[in-house]
């Protein structure tokens, strides 16, 4: 009878929306740290002394998308181990939860991970004797309502104290996070956002044009998933999250080297319009244009929390750093490569918001071009070349809906795309690569159709190291690299003179000399001219997760190494001369760099059919 009293109790106060209050007087490692909460776990310990009180009631009133938000708690029984979560939606409790498989299993009070979370200690160290405290939290538009919970008994063993008011956005479902990415072909760009309005209640699309003249529109796809779609937990249980409506549109015939502005809309079915704020960004060079073109790097970023909550400089402590350091320079940046590991969600949904929201200022701006790591794909039995747990459940989904790739199946997330004097060729290192393998055909094809008069700057991307790394786990396997790695890759790099290739996975920095089959094709380390001797390998994968350990073993191919948290910066000045910068996130100097300079006429007499597969290296 107790039981049925205090569950009938958690849902009333559950389910109010407004309790009447005012806000006057408001004052592990790699470890995902959702995954910490044993929220499955939590029992209902409501007191009637304890409060949690948020204010503004309603935020996002000037069409903001992101505001920040003053929560106050009373508990008369404080503890070190209090903390408060943020939920959304804002009900969490039993009655939402999926059926429980087994019958004779308890269903739990709670049955979604909050989105982020602080101890009630935070900035008020006199909480434990006080219990009073007053906490800030920046929230996003995540397309529902908010509330707040206290929990005593810590993350392990967490007991329900009290909850707030529900607060919510003044239109939850606006269109936000825009991300561009290149299209299929040089003059198409693609614009795709996240929205709560289904095709059924609104029309989406993109008004665009050139700056100062007049805008045209352009429909958008739309596309989501349920909870079916996740492959394990926590993804499918306590992780799961509603992801609204995904859109993408794309924006054709572009002309050359051109300011375009844009903004998303939707057209409700009363013939009214729902608008996101204008956005701009500058169409790509048409292929082969001698003129400056800068590009930058880097894996394994995640993101981080603003306001100090549960991630900040805990699981991706550089992330913000490498963000921020991007977004001053972003007037000297043409377009981003983030080749894998994005948000580190690892299955719970929330997080992709997050992580979309913290990169609005650069994917809004220029093309953001993603890759498929570990983190994205991986789940036994699910198609990934590596039957391990690393997405959480998400099995891809998210990365291949979130993000446009202009891959021909986006569940095969390899691709080509062109810039300026660029061809980039990106692997999808969670399906298999080797010789024979149909991702084996498409890079090699992507090395091959490159056009070196247009584009001499030939560039290979790829999550996972399939060339080389001193990293210390490589350094246990004694091979250097991902296991098959660069086996039956190595004689493309040579065959068809790839400039440099990229790696993330391993969270630090380290590049090799130009190298082919383990040795030095060059004493050269910082001025490489004349015809092309090798292929440089380089790990970027230090954008913001926790960092990775050096082998004890230097190789004589390890030309720079940095256990730091930093990207890559490549400015092509024309079709003779490249600079590689490597730059610190903490505050953009630069640590390492090298200049090409040659006139490929090597490159140039190479076609298929003569491009010689070794050097004297072999």
């Amino acid at each position: 009878m107790e039981q049925s009293f205090r569950l009938f109790t958690i849902f009333l106060i559950l389910g109010l929306t407004n309790l009447g209050l005012t806000c006057a007087n408001i004052g592990g490692f790699g470890e995902q740290p959702l995954s910490k909460i044993a929220i499955e776990k939590a029992t209902l310990n409501l007191h009637d002394s304890a409060s949690v009180r948020v204010c503004p009631p309603v935020i996002g009133l000037q069409g903001e998308d992101t505001q920040w938000v003053t929560v106050a708690l009373e508990y008369p029984n404080p503890a070190a181990d209090d903390w408060v979560g943020v939920f959304s939606p804002a009900k969490f409790n039993s009655a939402t939860c999926p059926p429980v498989d087994d019958p004779e299993e308890q269903k739990p009070y709670i049955c979604s991970a909050p989105i982020k979370y602080k101890y009630a200690k935070d900035s008020n160290p006199d909480y434990t004797k006080t219990g009073k405290a007053s906490l800030k939290f920046l929230l996003i538009n995540q397309r529902a309502d908010f509330s707040f919970a206290l929990f005593s008994g810590g993350l392990s063993n967490p007991k329900l104290v009290a909850v707030s008011n529900f607060i919510s956005f003044a239109n939850p479902k606006a269109p936000v996070y825009p991300r561009l990415a290149q299209g299929k072909s040089w003059n198409e760009m693609t614009v795709t956002w996240t929205s709560g309005y289904d095709i059924n209640e609104a029309i989406p699309f993109v008004e665009w044009g050139i700056k100062g003249e007049l805008r045209m529109r352009a429909p958008a796809g739309t596309l989501t998933f349920d909870r079916s779609s996740m492959c394990g937990s926590p993804a499918r249980t306590v992780g799961w999250r509603d992801p609204g409506f995904i859109h993408t549109s794309f924006l054709k015939n572009l002309w050359p080297n051109v300011v375009y502005i844009y903004r998303m809309g939707h057209r409700l079915v009363d013939g009214s319009f729902i608008w996101s704020k204008f956005y701009s960004f500058r169409s790509s060079p048409y292929p082969g244009q001698d003129s400056l073109q800068r590009v930058i790097i880097f894996g394994d970023m995640g993101k981080g929390e603003r306001d100090g909550s549960n991630e900040y400089s805990n699981y991706q402590p550089g992330a913000l750093n490498t963000t921020d350091q991007i977004i001053r320079d972003l007037n000297n940046i043409d377009i981003v490569f983030h080749i894998g590991d994005l948000s580190y969600a690892n299955g719970y949904i929330s997080q992709w918001d997050q992580f979309t929201s913290q990169v609005e200022p650069i994917a809004s701006t220029v093309p953001y071009m993603v890759g498929s790591g570990n983190h994205e794909r991986d789940w036994p039995d699910s198609g990934s070349f590596y039957d391990q747990n690393d997405s959480g459940g998400e099995c891809g989904v998210l990365a291949e809906t979130m993000f446009y790739v202009p891959a021909e199946n986006r569940a095969k997330f390899w691709y080509s795309t062109d810039y300026g004097m660029f061809r980039f060729c990106v692997a999808d290192t969670e399906h298999d690569w080797r010789e024979g393998s149909e991702q084996y055909k498409f890079i090699e094809n992507c090395l091959a159709s490159v056009d070196r008069q247009k584009q001499p700057w030939l560039i290979f991307l790829a999550h996972r190291v399939l060339g080389y790394s001193s990293n210390w786990w490589y350094g246990q396997e004694g091979s250097f690299e991902e296991p098959m790695g660069r086996e039956s890759l190595q004689k493309l790099w040579q065959k068809y003179k790839v400039d440099i290739a990229f790696y993330g996975h391993v969270h630090n920095y380290e590049r090799s000399c130009p190298i082919y089959q383990n040795q030095c094709v060059t004493s050269e380390k910082w001025h490489f001219s004349g015809t092309f001797k090798g292929t440089i390998h380089v790990v970027v994968g230090g954008a913001g997760s926790h960092l990775s350990d050096f082998s004890q073993v230097k190789p004589n191919w390890s030309i720079y190494r940095d256990y730091d948290y930093g990207f890559v910066k490549l400015t092509a000045f024309n079709h003779t001369s490249l600079l590689f910068e490597y730059k610190k996130s903490s505050d953009s100097s630069v640590h390492d760099s090298f200049t090409v300079s040659r006139d490929y006429t090597d490159v140039l007499a190479c076609v298929h059919d003569s491009c010689e597969p070794t050097t004297a290296a072999s």
